[in-house]
């Protein structure tokens, strides 16, 4: 059964950076189009970045020249640097993935394995 584990949050003041990591197992995060969404008390979830093997990642616009995803093949980890943060950056950050030969659209219903998300607080 494949799964997902995220770490790397945490509470950090506005302008700083965070990375968050997802490990893969049962799976290979180069075979898989991976992504990472936020969650908000109250809100669904919304897709922040995307990434397949060698295609370009998508990025919600509110985080691009921001946040870069990447992948570690001998890892197998997906990877979320995030830099200049902002408050309304904060949130539970989940890993996602699909076995599909493109990624999705960015939208919850279309990623089947869910990660237990991990905890982001910008303060201002």
């Amino acid at each position: 059964q494949v799964q997902l584990v995220e770490s790397g949050g945490g509470s950090v003041q506005a302008g700083g950076s965070l990375s968050l990591s997802c490990e893969l197992s049962m799976a290979s995060v180069s075979m898989r189009c991976m992504a990472w969404f936020r969650q908000t008390p109250g809100e669904e979830r919304k897709g922040v970045a995307s990434l397949q093997g060698r295609a370009t990642p998508t990025y919600a616009d509110s985080v691009k020249g921001r946040f870069t995803i990447s992948k570690d093949d001998d890892k197998n980890t997906l990877i979320l640097q995030m830099n200049s943060l902002k408050p309304e950056d904060s949130g539970l950050y989940y890993c996602a993935t699909i076995l599909y030969y493109e990624c999705p659209p960015l939208v919850p219903s279309n990623f089947q394995t869910w990660g237990q998300g991990t905890q982001v607080t910008v303060s201002s």
